[in-house]
């Protein structure tokens, strides 16, 4: 038998240790059959698995690590198996579910002899053998327990929720243990919040000798979609966790709910890397569409613009806002390589950038990156035909965006922005405040309702908020541009009027 099949055939033997099937004996779903199958594979030292919430991975895990310490599979003297969790409250949980298992083996399955459990410094269960003794711990990513040691298997718990830096130090150590007993490690965890996560890093780009094993529908999908609500969550319908039913009604909920709400529905059920905490809409989709005009006013007045430079993989946008008549436009640019249909596959949009393309809005731009110099070239002549009030720019490389707009001879006023908490909490709300007052004028456009549906505002501890992406492949540059253009246009509307004296006859 296979090292696979020793587990499944060993943790089939075993109780279900909660909810509506506890105590029967454990049936391992083909979801979490294929997993295991791919993790102990001969050529395989690191699984990783990726899943909504409430699809057994934890107690899966756990199963493994149990089955292992009591040398159903992977037998070798002196096992070690460390479970680690971002926190040891988390890690409490997979060692729960370990305990209930070595308590409830059957007893062929007990050659083993004293048993003993600590919770501190941190839980163990140790087993005195004839090859032993063998140990299961469960730390916490954050301490220094993983240090030193000689694991067999480990287990990353919620990989994705470890804190950066400490997490990788952590995951390091605990690879380097495996080295010295040619031991394995299974990374679980629901997705990270973007692609830059060490998580979403061992999903996209797995290194030799890694299975990988992810349960994540494509993004732009309603949040209650029956189908892609199944594939995240697999388990639902082979009566594992939650019911079908259930988490359509709670998809539903969120969706009312709308903000972080959904965020976190979308993150830890649907299983999208969406940030989950303190999160929510810059603005609500019946306010936009309320500021979307049937016919454009005229371009009467002064024009303010706004810039949002990109990288190779971002969108280069400009916005441009007449406060007079509360006109807003916006377009925005892409290198020419990729091409946009392939560019929008990458980025899970479909044909939406083509279409983007088609309509008007979205504009090819060099090779590689957006030429700077030409950028500004393109979008001073779109406002050829209206004089400049003033150029609002975020202060990301401005000293590139300077020297091209001093080339092209813009002699308008340039105002630098930041967009974090400082400049961006202000811009968010001015910004927020002309959508709800209907201060906004906007054309019909693809490619600001994309932008907005990607575009969230991060929180910090005192409420205020500056513009992030709700997923890591959302492209919010238009929306950037179009806050800088518009809460300038605010703060000069607020302004009190100089009035200066006449000559009066006496």
């Amino acid at each position: 038998m296979t090292e696979a099949e020793k587990a499944i055939t060993a943790i089939e033997r075993l109780p279900v240790p909660q909810g509506r099937l506890a105590g029967d004996k454990i049936t391992l779903a083909a979801y979490q059959r294929r997993f295991i199958e791919g993790a102990l594979a001969d050529n395989v030292t690191v699984g990783v698995w990726s899943i909504g919430r409430g699809n057994a991975k934890t107690a899966t895990a756990a199963a493994l690590a149990v089955t292992h310490l009591i040398g159903e599979w992977g037998v070798q003297p002196q096992r070690e198996v460390v479970i680690a969790g971002r926190t040891k409250d988390q890690a409490a949980t997979a060692f729960r579910f370990a305990q209930t298992f070595l308590e409830n083996l059957p007893d062929d399955m007990v050659r083993f002899g004293k048993v003993q459990t600590r919770e501190h410094p941190h839980f163990s269960l140790k087993i005195e053998a004839d090859d032993g003794p063998h140990e299961l711990r469960a730390i916490s990513a954050d301490g220094k327990s993983a240090l030193g040691g000689a694991a067999t298997l480990v287990i990353a718990d919620e990989r994705a929720a470890w804190r950066p830096g400490r997490g990788e130090e952590i995951e390091a150590a605990l690879l380097t243990s495996l080295g010295k007993r040619d031991g394995r490690m299974l990374i679980i965890s629901t997705s990270a919040p973007d692609d830059a996560n060490s998580f979403s890093q061992w999903c996209d780009n797995p290194p030799t000798a890694c299975f990988v094993q992810e349960h994540r529908p494509a993004p732009n999908q309603d949040a209650d979609d029956f189908d892609s609500l199944m594939e995240a969550n697999p388990g639902a319908v082979e009566g594992i966790g939650a019911r079908p039913e259930w988490l359509v009604q709670q998809a539903q909920q969120a969706m009312q709910r709308g903000g972080s709400a959904l965020a976190s529905f979308r993150n830890l059920h649907r299983n999208e890397r969406v940030a989950a905490e303190g999160r929510d809409m810059l603005v609500q989709v019946d306010d936009w569409l309320r500021c979307e005009a049937d016919e454009l006013p005229p371009r009467e007045g002064k024009v303010i613009i706004g810039l949002d430079l990109g990288g190779a993989a971002s969108m280069t946008a400009s916005a441009f806002y007449w406060p007079d008549t509360k006109r807003l436009e916006a377009r925005g640019w892409f290198p020419s390589n990729p091409d946009l249909l392939a560019r929008g596959h990458r980025d899970h949009v479909g044909d939406r950038y083509s279409q983007m393309a088609r309509d008007g809005e979205l504009r090819m731009l060099g090779d590689q990156t957006v030429p700077i110099r030409q950028w500004i070239a393109e979008t001073l002549a779109h406002v050829v035909d209206s004089p400049i009030e003033c150029i609002c720019a975020d202060r990301f490389k401005q000293a590139e965006v300077g020297e091209a707009l001093a080339a092209e001879q813009a002699n308008a006023r340039v105002i630098w922005r930041g967009m974090g908490w400082r400049d961006g909490a202000e811009d968010v709300r001015r910004f927020q405040r002309a959508v709800a007052d209907k201060k906004i004028a906007a054309e019909k456009s693809l490619l600001m309702r994309s932008a907005l549906s990607d575009c969230v505002v991060a929180l910090d501890e005192s409420g205020n908020g500056k513009l992030s992406k709700a997923r890591s492949t959302g492209r919010i540059d238009p929306v950037a541009a179009a806050v800088l253009a518009v809460a300038e246009g605010s703060r000069r509307d607020a302004r009190p009027v100089r009035r200066t004296g006449g000559f009066k006859w006496a």
